[in-house]
C-alpha cells in the first residue's frame, strides 16, 4: 500500500497559505475557543429548514415561495432555505431570484436565517476540494445577498480508505478557514453540521472548531446525528460551540431510534444557555405539510411554555 501520509511540511505550508480569518488580530479577539459569547439565559425562536419539504420541492410540487407562505401562516419566525432548491443548483441563482425571495421573506416577517450546501471536505483529490470551497464561497455570497447570517455546511462523508482521521483534518481544517475568512469578509458565518458521518461525535465536532480557530465558524447542532452513546448528554456537551440546530424528530442510541423528548431538550437549553434560532426537521411518512405542522406544534408547545 502506498504511504497516504500528508508531508507536515506541505500542510504547514498550506495553512500558512491560506488567508485565514484567525490570523488577524480581530478574530484572535472574536475567537474564543469556539465557544458562543452571548448574553446568558434562553431565548428561542422557532424556525424551518426548507429541508422538511424535500419531497415536493424535488419533484416540482413546491417552490421556496411556497415554503416562505407555509412560515407566514403558521407564524414560523425564521427559514434556512436550503440551496438545493434553488433552481440550477449549484449554480447560484440570479439576483433577480436572490432579490425576490428577500423580498418576499421580508414582506411575510420571516427572517432568511441561513442557506446551506452539500459539501465534501473529505475528498482526497486536492483539485475536488477546491471547487468544493469555491462551492461554500459562492453560496455566502449568496447568503449575504439574501440577508442571511449563516451557510450551513458539512465535513465530509466518510474518512477516506487508506487514510485516518487525523490525516484528513491536515487539508481539511484549512479548508474551513478559508472558508470562515471568506464568511468573515460578507459578514456571513460558516455553520458546520456535524451529520453522523465524517463527524459522528461531539468531541469530534468540538476539536473541528477549536482547530479553525475562527468567530466565523461554529456549530449547528443536529439532535438527529448524535448517534455515539447518550445523545442528550452530546447535545449538552455541544451547546456552547452552537449557534443554529437542527430539531429533529428522532434521536438515536446507536441504531436505536426514539421520538426526541422534547422538554429534556428543552430544559438542557435552559440549563445550559441559547439565544437565537431553532429551526426545525420533520422528516416522517405522509404529507410533508402535515408532518410538519405537527411537528411544529409539539416543539412549539415544549419551547414556549
Amino acid at each position: 500500500m502506498k504511504n497516504h501520509n500528508i508531508r507536515r511540511r506541505g500542510f504547514l505550508a498550506m495553512a500558512a497559505a491560506v488567508p485565514a480569518l484567525a490570523a488577524r488580530p480581530e478574530a484572535a479577539k472574536a475567537f474564543t475557543g469556539g465557544v458562543i459569547q452571548r448574553q446568558p439565559g434562553t431565548r428561542i425562536r422557532i424556525g424551518l429548514n426548507a429541508y422538511s419539504f424535500n419531497r415536493p420541492l424535488m419533484a416540482g410540487t413546491m417552490t421556496i415561495p411556497d415554503v416562505l407562505a407555509y412560515c407566514a401562516k403558521n407564524n414560523i419566525d425564521g427559514v434556512d432555505l436550503t440551496g438545493y432548491y434553488f433552481r440550477g443548483y449549484p449554480e447560484v441563482p440570479t439576483d433577480e431570484t436572490i432579490h425576490s425571495t428577500k423580498r418576499a421573506a421580508f414582506l411575510n416577517g420571516v427572517t432568511i436565517t441561513g442557506t446551506g450546501v452539500r459539501n465534501d471536505f473529505a475528498l482526497t483529490d486536492a483539485s475536488s476540494r477546491r471547487g468544493h470551497i469555491q462551492l461554500v464561497k459562492d453560496w455566502i455570497e449568496v447568503a449575504a445577498k439574501l440577508g442571511s447570517d449563516m451557510v450551513r455546511v458539512f465535513a465530509g462523508r466518510e474518512v477516506p480508505k487508506g487514510y485516518t482521521f487525523d490525516q484528513v483534518l491536515e487539508w481539511m481544517i484549512p479548508a474551513f478557514q478559508e472558508c470562515a475568512a471568506h464568511g468573515a469578509k460578507h459578514g456571513v458565518i460558516v455553520g458546520l453540521q456535524h451529520h453522523d458521518d465524517f463527524l459522528k461525535t461531539a468531541d469530534e465536532t468540538i476539536r473541528v472548531v477549536q482547530a479553525v480557530k475562527s468567530g466565523w465558524f461554529s456549530v449547528i447542532l443536529d439532535v438527529g446525528s448524535l448517534r455515539q452513546g447518550d445523545p442528550y448528554a452530546e447535545i449538552e456537551k455541544l451547546l456552547p460551540y452552537a449557534s443554529n440546530w437542527q430539531i429533529k424528530e428522532h434521536v438515536w442510541y446507536g441504531a436505536k431510534k426514539e421520538d426526541i423528548d422534547l422538554p429534556r431538550l428543552r430544559s438542557i437549553i435552559d440549563k445550559v444557555g441559547y439565544r437565537g434560532f431553532t429551526p426545525i426537521e420533520a422528516l416522517g411518512p405522509g404529507d410533508p405539510e402535515q408532518v410538519v405542522t405537527v411537528f411544529l406544534n409539539k416543539v412549539r408547545k415544549a419551547f414556549t411554555g
